[in-house]
């Protein structure tokens, strides 16, 4: 789709949870995009307001069941807030419908399906659509989003993991098998759904490690970083590439008691001494022009208090000359640059619309 000023009809599937409720803030306050349908399965026939209060004055829609079919009459292009596993068929219902498709679950994020099967514990019943969706990382793959029919929006763990990364992985300044990334979530990145570790008592005044090695999002660190890995280095000396074996990532999440955010900090042996301003010199030109990417200067680091409730993903680079490590520092917003906003940035662009449209908002302080 071209460049256009016309408005275009939205549908919310899956609209009630803490995602959900993010795209609904966001895409009020879009200029080109319209709310035509959100559906609920748990929440059918109740208002928007009656779900979430603070939205009163933005909508005066009610939630319905969904029926791919019907959304599909309403709406140009739809966002897929549903848990995982859940977006596989309405998925490929609005795309034989005609419309475009940014699917925030992790059905359609990884490129094999035998991952898809080891790592969600289900057959994927359609390959050939995980070849064609894109991994809706902007910063990575813009110009592949423009083109897309169906786009994959990343986890918030990955988004900020690849982005702290991928300056280092693509330019092959790092020993690729001494990655180590540290991170740690708000208690809305477990969803809206009541389960005890996120009850008050259980989080509050606590951290937590969990799922430690055998976290879902694994696999998409590795894919997109390893992708990064095989290709030509972007600087003017390319070095030789490491091989084509697959990247693998030492990756441990934690629970900490705040509502929203990702701090996440990334460890790796870099090949050659460098020193911080050579090496932050490399992240400046790698992030040149993007618009939701700040880099941090000096000593300060990353801190996901700065970047509440906006679309930025705020990053610090650090370099121990005395053990030869480059510590990364990362910290976004999980239901904003790590979900709902992301998957607007993605959607403007497969629509045609300035990419940050809708999305320029600064952050909540404090």
């Amino acid at each position: 789709m071209g460049e256009t000023s016309q408005r275009v009809r939205v549908a919310v599937v899956g609209a009630s949870g803490y995602t959900g409720g993010e795209l609904l803030r966001l895409l009020a306050g879009h200029p080109l995009m319209e709310v035509t349908a959100v559906t609920s399965e748990k929440s059918a026939g109740s208002s928007i307001a009656s779900v979430f209060p603070h939205l009163t004055s933005a909508f005066r829609l009610s939630f319905e069941a969904l029926i791919p079919d019907a959304i599909a009459e309403r709406a140009d292009a739809v966002f897929l807030a549903l848990p995982h596993t859940r977006s596989v068929e309405p998925a490929k219902a609005c795309l034989a419908a005609g419309k475009r498709v940014v699917d925030l679950s992790a059905d359609y994020r990884l490129k094999d399906p035998k991952a898809y099967e080891a790592w969600y514990q289900t057959v994927h019943p359609y390959p050939d659509l995980l070849q064609e969706a894109v991994y809706g990382l902007p910063e990575v793959h813009r110009a592949a989003i423009r083109t897309a029919r169906l786009v994959a929006s990343p986890g918030c763990y990955p988004t900020a993991a690849i982005l702290q990364l991928a300056p280092l992985v693509a330019n092959h300044v790092i020993q690729t098998d001494s990655i180590v990334v540290d991170a740690k979530s708000g208690v809305s990145g477990a969803g809206r759904s009541p389960a005890l570790p996120y009850h008050f008592p259980e989080a509050h005044e606590s951290m937590e490690a969990y799922k430690i090695g055998r976290h879902r999002h694994i696999p998409e660190i590795e894919q997109e970083l390893s992708a990064l890995a095989s290709q030509p280095e972007r600087g003017a000396h390319p070095v030789a590439l490491p091989g084509a074996e697959r990247l693998t990532v030492a990756f441990t999440p934690h629970l900490v008691p705040m509502n929203r955010g990702i701090l996440s900090t990334a460890y790796c042996r870099l090949r050659n001494p460098a020193d911080a301003t050579e090496i932050q010199a490399l992240y400046a030109g790698y992030y040149k022009n993007e618009p939701f990417i700040h880099l941090k200067d000096g000593e300060a680091s990353a801190n996901p208090g700065h970047v509440r409730g906006s679309n930025y993903c705020d990053l610090a680079v650090f370099v121990d000359t005395r053990a030869g490590w480059v510590i990364t520092t990362a910290a976004l917003d999980n239901l904003v640059k790590g979900a709902a906003g992301q998957a607007i940035q993605a959607m403007n662009l497969m629509l045609g619309f300035p990419e940050d449209m809708g999305l320029r908002g600064p952050a909540v302080f404090p």
